[in-house]
């Protein structure tokens, strides 16, 4: 583990490669799970802000679904996830492009300037899952099947979690904070 400020960070971010590749996986993260997309409790209400602006992007499902639930649930974990269509299957922002890959129409609002909130932390910083406690946050690197692609892509490139992460985890901790991971990463990997 790597202490960094306020955070304890799992080596594994270090040694895993990763880099999403849609053309295999189409998304799989967004569609497949028992819950929702984690929210922290102060994207609750940024997440609601934009709603209005979001629905344009979103599919008739996922629109019926946030109209008879809300836009997050409370999932049985007491967590706070993005609501889903229906039990089992894709998140509510989910939309579909011509290839038939997921992807989310919070991030495509975004993309297009009409909202100024990229998407929630946790769907930007997967693989990476954050569990904050009282002095500090566990940085973890989560392993699911689904991204198993990625995982390929991530070894045929040779590039590691953290790298691969570089923009959501400064988005998350800072500049300086990152900084201080490529330097404790270049002592890991001498060693």
């Amino acid at each position: 583990m790597i202490a960094i400020d306020k955070t304890i960070v799992s080596e594994d971010l270090l040694d895993k490669r990763f880099v999403c590749d849609l053309n295999a996986c189409k998304g799989a993260c967004c569609v497949a799970g028992d819950s929702g997309a984690p929210l922290d409790k102060e994207e609750l209400p940024v997440l609601e802000s934009v709603l209005e602006k979001v629905k344009p992007y979103m599919v008739k499902k996922g629109i019926i679904a946030i109209e008879k639930h809300g836009a997050y649930e409370i999932d049985s974990d007491g967590d706070y996830t993005t609501t889903l269509v229906s039990e089992g299957a894709e998140c509510a922002f989910v939309y579909f492009d011509e290839t038939k890959t997921a992807k989310c129409a919070i991030e495509k609002a975004y993309k297009e300037g009409k909202i100024d909130w990229q998407k929630p932390i946790s769907c930007h910083l997967y693989p990476v899952r954050i569990t904050p406690y009282k002095n500090y946050d566990a940085v973890n690197y989560h392993k699911w099947d689904v991204c198993k692609p990625a995982c390929d892509c991530g070894k045929k490139l040779d590039i590691p979690v953290y790298k691969f992460l570089k923009e959501p985890l400064i988005r998350k901790y800072g500049k300086e904070w990152f900084k201080q991971l490529e330097k404790s990463a270049a002592l890991y990997l001498k060693k």
